[in-house]
């Protein structure tokens, strides 16, 4: 992170300004977000090296929010943006860009157009003529400056990060076109809880051959933090006893600042920490038990009412049988007892007919 003291803010005019507006010359204060810094590092590692052209970095634009007065500028997202570019000339893909930008900006209806990025530290006549497009009025971050974010990717060193915004210089329009004069201006990374966590997880893929890390359980987890916090508090013990020695020359500053943290601290005794603690666990395991419990009851209701779906279809289609059979043994007897009876009379002719013969 860069110190906001260490900069001299120049205010220069913006170039020719729109009846009715006006150009914003505030010094700015960028934030970074970890994500953005990821998207251009996989930029660079993904760029085609195979290609005739000296294409020794990449850029592309940023996306983020800015503050209501101007004066802060948050870098959230980005996108690359193809170009080719040799010892003569640059060429820009602006039709992608301008397309990208359309698609991010309504995915994303709050993220604005910040700036634009670039993998080398280097500022250059191409870098100006980028830069005035950005700013530019129309598509570009008008009446703003548009900021531009140069991340180095150099094999084996450290990552270093800059933020610049611009004003066009020359005496003509054709001049003023390529030509900037670039001023740095503060910035720094800024990541939550969750987002340090993942950073700290992927650094410490480093020290492994095959550059992986596993995923720590919440006891490991727990486990490494109390580790850092001891480290902290040894090494602040050993900073007082050098003070107190004479040994290192005391930091008005640093003490102060000790004081406060030391003030935040609740006064309480180790057996009451202890004992609250413990009174914890017994609660988180209370809170276990009944989420287990709850979760084999609904388990066992869902089995309950499917035996119960099943048994009652499995008797609906055995009583359907048996009425069928009923009504079929029924339907018999009637035609079996009309048989009957037609020929109990035929006999009973017979028997008439057979006195007659007599």
């Amino acid at each position: 992170m860069v110190e906001a003291d260490s900069f001299l803010h120049l205010a220069r005019p913006l170039g020719p300004a729109l009846p009715g507006s006006q150009p914003t010359t505030a010094p700015l204060n960028v934030i970074i977000q970890p994500q953005a810094i990821f998207s251009i590092l996989d930029h660079s590692l993904r760029r085609n090296t195979d290609s005739n052209t000296d294409n020794e970095r990449v850029i592309g634009t940023l996306l983020g929010v800015r503050s209501e007065d101007g004066q802060e500028v948050e870098i959230r997202n980005c996108f690359a943006v193809g170009h080719t570019e040799t010892a003569e000339q640059v060429e820009v893909d602006m039709d992608y860009q301008k397309q990208m930008l359309q698609f991010h900006l309504k995915a994303n209806p709050k993220e604005v157009l910040v700036g634009w990025y670039a993998t080398s530290s280097e500022l250059n006549t191409f870098s100006a003529l980028i830069q005035n497009f950005y700013g530019g009025q129309g598509d570009g971050t008008w009446p703003h400056p548009a900021v531009h974010l140069t991340v180095t990717t150099d094999a084996g060193k450290e990552i270093e990060t800059r933020t610049f915004i611009s004003a066009p210089v020359g005496v003509t329009a054709d001049r003023a076109a390529d030509s900037a004069a670039f001023t740095p201006v503060p910035h720094e990374i800024r990541y939550g809880e969750a987002e340090k966590t993942g950073l700290e997880l992927i650094a410490g893929a480093k020290d492994s051959k095959d550059r992986t890390a596993g995923v720590p359980t919440d006891i490991e987890a727990l486990e490494r933090q109390i580790e850092e916090v001891l480290g902290m508090l040894e090494r602040v013990s050993k900073y007082v006893e050098a003070v107190i020695e004479e040994e290192t020359p005391p930091s008005s500053a640093l003490g102060q600042f000790l004081l406060n943290a030391l003030a935040l601290a609740p006064k309480v005794d180790p057996e009451d920490i202890e004992r609250d603690f413990n009174n914890h666990i017994q609660d988180v395991l209370v809170v276990s038990y009944l989420a287990n419990t709850i979760r084999t009851q609904i388990d066992l209701s869902n089995r309950l009412a499917t035996a119960a779906l099943t048994l009652g279809a499995g008797d609906g289609l055995g009583g359907g049988q048996t009425n069928g059979t009923g009504t079929e043994s029924r339907e018999r007897g009637q035609r079996g007892g009309r048989g009957q009876k037609g020929g109990g009379g035929d006999r009973g002719g017979d028997r008439d007919r057979g006195g007659d013969r007599g």
